[in-house]
């Protein structure tokens, strides 16, 4: 199967876990089916600048972001760290983390997240 770019459904969420601003998904996948029911996300997300998704614990899940282009400032378990492009984060069940955009131009990065 292909999907292509135009097929992928776009949302934005106001003040994502009580983040700021509004976050761009675009989404790659059209439901849990699409990861065998193994997972409920993969999208792109941008954030702009001032924007962030507010700190939130996983507790039967975990999520992997991957940056491909800004910079980053995430969270892991309230130890805050910048990222860049290339850098892979990954939060396990049970802990928590956010990410912000703190800079002046717009952060991109793929979100996966997998079910226990």
């Amino acid at each position: 199967m292909i999907r292509r770019k135009e097929e992928c459904a776009i949302e934005y969420r106001e003040h994502m876990r009580d983040g700021d601003g509004t976050v761009k998904l675009t989404n790659l996948i059209s439901g849990p089916k699409d990861l065998c029911d193994k997972g409920r996300l993969f999208s792109v997300i941008r954030l702009e600048p001032g924007c962030s998704i507010g700190y939130h614990i996983h507790e039967h899940d975990s999520e992997l972001f991957y940056i491909v282009q800004g910079k980053g400032v995430y969270s892991d378990n309230g130890h805050e760290a910048d990222v860049y492009p290339g850098d892979v984060m990954i939060c396990p069940p049970g802990q928590g983390h956010s990410m912000a955009n703190r800079s002046d131009e717009p952060l991109e990065f793929v979100a996966v997240i997998v079910y226990e």
